[in-house]
């Protein structure tokens, strides 16, 4: 039963139940309008925290749902975060504050690979529980994961691991023993850590950018910051027919660009960054040269007006009625109540500017959320409707503002060197705004090695703490782990190798340095011991493979007569650069232009290969 219901949730989307916890004797129509209820009052307590935050494809909704199947009545829906699995755990998180605030309510949530809770937890859950024993066991109640317990000598409360409980059971046992089905420390501490760092991982997850894009489109964003990601997913999923319509913009002419300030998530800005775009020459977008200042801004706003034409071309305009204010829903009343006895407009004055800001937010989820009609639009209808009801945009106006944007998000944040960010630009940049850059295999396979053993030797960017790691080592066991091949100085057995000048020089560091301590360096010595180990296993693994010979290597010209030496020799060193040049080329042309590692990779270090021109 379990497997047929993955099978139903489709990949990349999360499914969430809100059951009431205590057996209701009323009819089902008085449950229906408790649940019904307590929806309004539930998205009224999470606005302030779904206003702020922008979907990858699909926003956390709730309806009700009749009982059907044994499974009885419950509020609930399902989101497709696509590929930003940070919304899957914000939903996660959503639901315990759920279940915190309203203790009557237990929740389940789910995705097509089923308990995905567990997983995260995996090394701390009981042996007997398991893919096939969880089912109908996993809740969140009262802000906390609950596993229903298998009966054992300590507790006679449970199900047998081999019944699966109905969900009416499940509930009645939570709602009467819920101490003993609440889960261990280790396994709450597993989530916990998970989810560690929100409420605030919100905006931090958010990606500020300066870009070159239409006014209409500046309108539209400054209104429903949101419509952001479908915008960048029509572009970043774009097909030659949705191309058509950017040949030329009919909705958002490129001679009204003004330069504003966008606000992505991470997941978004990275899809649209990465991508190689060139625009069509009748569609009036001209980017200026890599070296211009500016070049980043225009080329996202390019790629952000073309995201925007093809959900406007792929739907009808509007129509010409004006629709009805939110002031008319009977439901806005209530919202409004419920968002003020939640401190949503945080003591603002009524009418200053502040709280009509605050207000058309609350209008806007209100529309997409609570009432049903705003279901009813696509996103390119809602950016159409959203131009014709807007007021018409001062071009002069909002130039005029450019010079007072706030600063934009740095990329080098990505890089995870925070507080190297400068030096790294410094040493790894290729690129230069008087020299264009010029392929070269040898300063290729430098920079790269630069920051792979820059990576490797920093703890603070791995992770690690591998002390006695000499330099030289770094750089091979980098190199190593790139190729993926087996070189006799590449070898794991260079771990071991070091000059006693350098030894010397190192101890007297060692020495100097309050940091090192024999605990970490224990750890750094086993962690070595592992890795040669691992390293000498994979040797003789790939002996009796052909993974060899798709490597070039260096031609040898030491005569050796001793038989036993020309063994030896037979397996030659790598052509370190070659295969480097080689590997990373032939990896950007699988990637037929769009985003992938070795452009990824390359672009960190300031390297921006021109595109394929070769016919073949």
């Amino acid at each position: 039963m379990e497997a047929l219901q993955r099978r139903m949730i489709e990949e990349d989307m999360v499914q969430y139940k809100l059951f009431l916890i205590q057996p209701s004797s009323s009819s089902s129509q008085k449950t229906e309008e408790r649940l019904t209820h307590l929806v309004e009052e539930i998205l009224a307590k999470v606005a302030p925290l779904l206003i702020q935050y922008i979907w990858q494809h699909q926003p956390f909704n709730l309806k009700y749902h009749p009982e059907k199947g044994g499974i009885p009545a419950h509020i609930g829906g399902s989101t497709q975060f696509g590929d930003n699995v940070e919304d899957e755990w914000f939903i996660v998180y959503l639901l315990l504050q759920i279940t915190e605030a309203f203790p009557e309510l237990a929740a389940r949530v789910e995705d097509n690979d089923g308990e995905f809770l567990l997983i995260e937890a995996a090394d701390y859950l009981p042996k007997w529980l398991n893919p096939d024993t969880s089912e109908n066991r996993v809740f969140l109640y009262k802000g906390e994961l609950h596993i229903l317990p298998c009966p054992s000598k300590s507790t006679s409360v449970g199900f047998s691991k081999d019944v699966v409980p109905s969900v009416a059971q499940a509930l009645e046992l939570l709602y009467t023993h819920p101490e003993v089905c609440r889960a261990s420390s280790k396994i709450s501490l597993a989530l916990k850590k998970r989810l560690e760092g929100y409420p605030g991982k919100i905006k931090s997850g958010l990606h500020r950018a300066h870009c070159f894009i239409p006014a209409g489109i500046a309108t539209v964003l400054a209104q429903r910051p949101d419509l952001i990601a479908p915008a960048v997913s029509a572009f970043y999923l774009r097909d030659p027919v949705d191309l058509q319509a950017c040949r030329t913009f009919k909705t958002f002419p490129p001679d009204t660009r003004v330069l504003t300030l966008v606000t992505f998530t991470r997941c978004l800005y990275a899809q649209l960054q990465q991508q190689q775009f060139t625009p069509d020459r009748r569609s009036g977008f001209t980017l200026p040269s890599r070296s211009h200042s500016q070049y980043k801004a225009h080329e996202l706003g390019m790629k952000l007006a073309h995201g925007f034409e093809i959900l406007c071309s792929r739907c009808r305009l509007p129509s010409s009625e004006p629709n009805a204010p939110v002031s008319c829903n009977p439901q806005w009343k209530g919202f409004m109540e419920s968002l003020n006895r939640n401190g949503y407009f945080h003591g603002e004055l009524e009418g200053s500017a502040r709280y009509r800001e605050l207000t058309r937010s609350a209008e806007n989820f209100f529309k997409q959320s609570v009432a049903s009609k705003s279901s009813a639009l696509s996103p390119g209808e809602e950016v159409l409707q959203l131009l014709h009801s807007c007021e018409p945009f001062n071009l002069e106006e909002m130039k005029k503002n450019e010079s007072q944007l706030p600063q934009e998000d740095s990329d080098l944040i990505y890089l995870g060197l925070h507080c190297h960010t400068d030096r790294l630009f410094h040493f790894y940049s290729r690129s230069s705004a008087t020299q264009p850059f010029t392929i070269d295999p040898d300063s290729m396979a430098n920079a790269l090695g630069r920051l792979l053993g820059m990576k490797l030797a920093n703890s603070e960017i791995c992770g690690m703490n591998l002390p006695q790691l000499k330099k030289k080592s770094l750089m091979n066991l980098s190199f190593l782990f790139f190729l993926g091949g087996k070189d006799e100085e590449l070898d794991s057995d260079d771990l071991d190798d070091s000059d006693d000048d350098n030894d010397d020089e190192e101890e007297e560091v060692e020495e100097k340095e309050d940091g090192f301590c024999g605990q970490a360096a224990m750890k750094g010595t086993e962690t070595l011991d592992s890795l040669k180990r691992y390293m000498d296993q994979m040797d003789e693994e790939l002996m009796k493979t052909n993974v060899g010979q798709s490597f070039k290597r260096t031609v040898n010209s030491r005569n050796t007569d001793n038989k036993l030496e020309e063994k030896e020799e037979e397996i030659q060193p790598l052509d370190v650069d070659v295969n480097l040049v080689t590997n990373l080329l032939e990896s950007l042309s699988c990637q037929a232009g769009l985003a992938g590692p070795a452009s990824n990779l390359l672009q960190s270090l300031g390297i921006h290969l021109p595109p394929n021109s070769d016919p073949a």
